[in-house]
């Protein structure tokens, strides 16, 4: 295998549009946070559709989901609940604040949290939930909303998979929830390379994000340096972070907004390709989305089922002794030696996502694969389980 034969997971797909505008911000002057910013924010807003909704741009999904729970004032002796079945950062961030997050176990068929999940573990001290909407499929957010307004709890969506998914009609980032947060990493549905976008219709939680999202400062640093008008002063109103996102990263997000919608027919195509081609082998496929819901499909998942005669590691070893790369999503979280130790969790906690994460691979899925590369991992996957 020759080093350019090889077909890797993942890759940004990055067009002359969003270049240019890179080159038009270096030029400029503005490669912190300025003009680009606030003009992918606003387009963001208009993408989503609804006049309330704030759409505050930050340097990574993971610094959104701290702001999210910041601004709700999740702190000391609250409880969080987070999903076992995602990445370390929807967890994380609960500690930041020095809360304490609660694992739960995830629905055995579309690997969400469910509403009966989490209403088993609310306790008084439940502050909040968070929802991790999984490949792009979304939760059970009309079952997950009713029970946290019930119980007096705040949502806070980790929509990090689901641009651009729907539920129930509604672009994920619309619901009735306190927070969405959606992240531009370099292999989500669009990207910044780095980034995140928080989004909720509360005018005092945006405020709130506005401010800690740059040191606590009490004045849009864009505003202040641009202005016609002497406007040094500021005010340290809060102990802030630094997570504002740069008009370079910006630039990129304006132009993959754009080309979204195209994206997205594209994943929707690989996956149903894959849903036809890969049928009849010993594999559960993904979840589909209901009527009234659409599928981000930012990832695509396998199961290895129990009439496959080899382990999933023993299959991701032999996609990439043919040039292909695979991935394996997630790594419960109550398998890490910092959530396991700290919070004393057992695998018998999470029978579900143990099963899911023995045999679970994610394939290549991107818009920059062509027909030829699908068709290739398609019939690679066949002669692994046919010579198996």
């Amino acid at each position: 295998m020759n080093a350019g034969d090889f077909l890797p997971f993942a890759l940004p797909d990055i067009g002359e549009d969003e270049i240019n505008e890179v080159v038009d911000s270096l030029r400029s002057g503005w490669v912190t946070t300025g003009p680009k910013v606030k003009k992918f924010e606003e387009d963001f807003e208009g993408f989503l559709g609804e006049r309330s909704i704030h759409a505050i741009a930050v340097n990574s999904a993971t610094s959104g989901l701290h702001l999210a729970l910041e601004a709700l004032g999740v702190g000391p002796g609250d409880e969080v609940i987070v999903p076992t079945y995602t990445f370390t950062a929807s967890a994380e961030v609960v500690r930041y604040l020095g809360a304490t997050p609660v694992f739960v176990d995830v629905d055995p068929s579309t690997y969400n949290l469910t509403t009966s999940l989490f209403e088993a573990a609310i306790t008084g001290k439940t502050k909040a939930v968070i929802p991790v909407h999984f490949a792009g499929l979304a939760c059970d957010m009309d079952g997950i909303i009713k029970v946290a307004k019930k119980h007096f709890v705040k949502v806070v969506e980790d929509a990090a998979h689901a641009l651009p998914s729907i539920y129930n009609e509604r672009l994920v980032g619309t619901l009735d929830t306190d927070f969405t947060v959606f992240s531009f990493y370099a292999n989500k549905t669009m990207t910044t390379g780095e980034g995140g976008m928080v989004v909720t219709s509360n005018d005092e939680l945006a405020k709130r994000c506005k401010v800690m999202r740059l040191h606590g400062i009490n004045k849009d640093i864009f505003n202040r340096y641009r202005s016609n008008v002497p406007s040094w002063f500021y005010e340290v109103v809060a102990p802030g972070y630094k997570y504002n996102m740069t008009d370079i990263a910006a630039s990129i997000g304006i132009h993959q907004l754009k080309r979204l919608a195209g994206f997205q027919n594209r994943r929707e195509y690989m996956a149903s390709r894959y849903n036809k081609e890969l049928k009849g082998l010993p594999v559960l496929l993904p979840a589909e989305a209901e009527v009234g819901c659409t599928h981000a499909w930012h990832l695509y998942t396998l199961r290895l089922s129990e009439q496959a005669s080899i382990t999933r590691d023993k299959f991701i070893q032999m996609m990439l002794d043919k040039g292909i790369g695979c991935s394996v999503h997630f790594i419960p979280l109550h398998l890490h030696p910092y959530w396991r130790d700290t919070y004393k969790l057992t695998p018998e906690m999470f029978p579900a996502a143990e099963r899911i994460f023995k045999s679970i691979v994610s394939i290549p899925l991107y818009t920059k694969m062509t027909d030829a590369d699908q068709t290739r991992v398609i019939s690679t996957i066949k002669r692994i389980f046919s010579d198996a």
